[in-house]
This record gives C-alpha cells, sequence and structure tokens, in this order.
C-alpha cells in the first residue's frame, strides 16, 4: 500500500454543495434563502442583533454594581492566628504560608482581628492601625515588605517642597508670604465708623462757621 492508496472512511467526508447555479442544480434561484425577508437579503444582520431591542452586550454594564479594575486583594491573616507562633518568632510571608493561614502568590494584610500573647516579629505587605499597635505594645515589632508607595512630582512638592526649581518657594511658604502681606481687614462695624467719622467732622466744622459770633 501507498500514500495514494489510503482514503477516508465511507460517508466521513463529502463535497460541499455549491449554492446559486441555476435551477437545475436544485439549489438555484433563492438559493436556499426562501422568498422575502431579512434572511434573504444580502446584508442578513450583524452578530448580536436582536430585532431592535437592546442587545445583551449593551445591557450588561446598564446592571448595577461596579468592579474596580485596581483594587489590591490580600490574603487576610488576624491577630488570633498568629498565637500558634512561639514567643520572638520571626513570622514573614512563607512562614504564613507554610502555616496555611496565606494563600502564596497573594500579598498578605494583617488585621487587628482577636488577641496576640506572645511578642512577634511580624513581616507582611499590609498592616490594619489595630494590628500594628497590638503587635507593638507586647514588645514586637512590624515590617512591611514591598516598595514604598510612590507619590507624584507635583503631589510630593505640595506635601514635602522638594522637587522644586531652584528659586521656587514651596506652596506652603508663597501662601504664607501671601497672606503676610495682605493688610489687615477691619473687623466688621469699624469701616462704617470710620466712614462716618470725616462725615461727622465737616458737620460740625460747618456749624461753627455759621454761628453769629463767628
Amino acid at each position: 500500500m501507498q500514500l495514494h492508496d489510503l482514503k477516508p472512511a465511507a460517508g466521513s467526508r463529502h463535497k460541499t454543495q455549491r449554492i446559486g447555479r441555476g435551477t437545475g442544480s436544485g439549489r438555484g434561484k433563492t438559493s436556499g434563502r426562501g422568498q422575502k425577508g431579512q434572511n434573504a437579503r444580502s446584508e442578513g444582520f450583524r452578530l448580536g442583533f436582536e430585532g431592535g431591542q437592546m442587545p445583551y452586550a449593551q445591557r450588561i454594564p446598564k446592571l448595577p454594581g461596579f468592579k474596580n479594575p485596581f483594587k489590591k486583594v490580600y490574603a487576610v491573616v488576624n491577630l488570633s492566628k498568629l498565637s500558634r507562633f512561639d514567643e520572638g518568632t520571626r513570622v514573614d510571608a512563607q512562614a504564613l504560608v507554610e502555616a496555611g493561614l496565606a494563600r502564596a502568590g497573594l500579598d498578605i494584610k494583617v488585621l487587628g482581628t482577636g488577641d496576640l500573647k506572645r511578642k512577634l516579629t511580624v513581616e507582611a505587605h499590609a498592616f490594619s492601625s489595630s494590628a500594628r499597635a497590638a503587635i507593638e505594645s507586647r514588645g514586637g515589632s512590624v515590617k512591611v515588605l514591598g516598595e514604598p508607595r510612590k507619590i507624584g512630582p507635583r503631589r510630593l512638592a505640595a506635601k514635602t517642597g522638594k522637587g522644586l526649581k531652584v528659586g521656587q518657594e514651596a506652596p506652603a511658604a508663597t501662601a504664607a508670604a501671601d497672606e503676610a502681606e495682605k493688610p489687615a481687614r477691619p473687623e466688621k462695624g469699624q469701616a462704617k465708623a470710620k466712614a462716618k467719622a470725616p462725615a461727622a467732622e465737616a458737620e460740625a466744622t460747618a456749624e461753627e462757621s455759621t454761628e453769629p459770633g463767628a
């Protein structure tokens, strides 16, 4: 047997019928599309068209709810789970994964639920304020893993005054200088009293000049 002798199994392959090749072919004239209607036209209808009603792909964003694409997902570990470690143990991410308290590959956040009974050195990617206070109150220490959060140059300049050009003052200092240069605003009622004072003096002068003995 040679390669040219190989044939597919009977009935497994068949020739595609060519439609629109005359009435004698059996698939001529309307070519199996029937008479009139939307499906008989050459354009047909686009993918996802639902007869004029709002398509499913456009209905989905209008449903209630929002999914934040920037949400940070942590593996949460409560303080009550840390009591299984011995006194003075250094509890890092690897130790938490091996103890089954966190899933590998996720950043770990320690929350302050429960009580801590031992002095530990805990290393994680984030801590709640209550968890940090509880660990430090037992004499332990906290270490935040990963790079610190970066902020833009404008925000950094507004907060610390760093990253400014030579001769440029920090925004806070400039605002303070502007406030110092502004004249003191008179209190309510003083402005009206000062405005009335010249008018009263002018009236008194006029009365003295009109007296008979003057």
